[in-house]
């Protein structure tokens, strides 16, 4: 799901440990689930439900391979957003829910909309000849059913300037670039890192590997949790990454202290 990649698909069971979404996006699921976290709430995206995700939100998704997870996306581009509304001059009222994931209410064209992208879609992907026709036909889908979602979709301003600190102490786990966290704070790259320093008295990038650590450490000392089911949640791409930069910040690698806990416990 970036702005220049995917193009309306249907997609293959897959896992995502971390999402920047850049453009709006319709999710129809198929079957399985979609297990989702948006930096403060788990969801769990079920058979027979879409969702829009919204633009500009870090999200967090994976799917079960072995349950047959399928699911159906179309990206919605700013550009083609843009088109739209000019040329069918939506009415737009401020849509004010702060949720990413906006479950989309029951509607009777939606089924219908889904078999006819069957049709015509090959290896993965809608032929180009009909994305925006088909991208047209399911806006004017939703919004007649839904008129307050154009608050959302034809909202083309910038992430505004926000409070720092609540939004990194938010965000912290999710592994994306120091300029996508500036972006979507409202600053410049070098605001960023010159307010962050300011509030936080650190880098931002030593800032969030001690506070990934700090986590990982209360999870396998307190809650008992197993290295393997902690890491990707808390941003370390790699196992041994993380195994490497724990042990050089505690003494111990987090399998050494998962052990220690396990024997003291008996």
């Amino acid at each position: 799901m970036t702005s220049t990649g995917p193009k309306p698909a249907f997609s293959e069971p897959e896992f995502f440990p971390e999402q920047f979404v850049p453009d709006h996006v319709f999710v129809y699921i198929e079957t399985g689930g979609i297990h989702c976290y948006d930096g403060s709430k788990n969801h769990l995206l079920i058979p027979g439900q879409y969702y829009l995700f919204r633009k500009n939100q870090l999200i967090r998704y994976a799917v079960n391979k072995s349950d047959g997870t399928g699911f159906i996306r179309l990206c919605l581009e700013e550009t083609f957003l843009k088109k739209f509304r000019e040329l069918h001059r939506p009415s737009v009222v401020k849509f004010t829910s702060p949720d990413a994931f906006i479950k989309l209410k029951k509607n009777k064209l939606i089924p219908d909309f889904i078999r006819s992208l069957r049709r015509i879609y090959h290896q993965g992907e809608i032929d180009e000849a009909f994305t925006d026709v088909k991208q047209e036909e399911l806006l004017i889908i939703l919004l007649q059913h839904q008129p307050e979602l154009a608050g959302i979709l034809f909202d083309f301003a910038k992430p505004e300037k926000i409070n720092l600190e609540e939004f990194m102490l938010r965000n912290y786990k999710f592994n994306v670039g120091l300029a996508q966290f500036a972006y979507l704070t409202g600053r410049s790259l070098s605001a960023f890192k010159r307010d962050f320093k300011c509030l936080f008295n650190e880098t931002p990038s030593r800032w969030l590997v001690q506070k990934r650590l700090q986590e990982a450490y209360f999870l396998l000392n307190e809650k008992h949790k197993k290295p393997s089911e902690i890491y990707l949640d808390l941003g370390f791409e790699a196992f041994p990454h993380f195994s490497y930069t724990f042990k050089k910040q505690f003494g111990l690698t987090p399998s050494e202290l998962a052990e220690r806990k396990q024997t003291s416990s008996h």
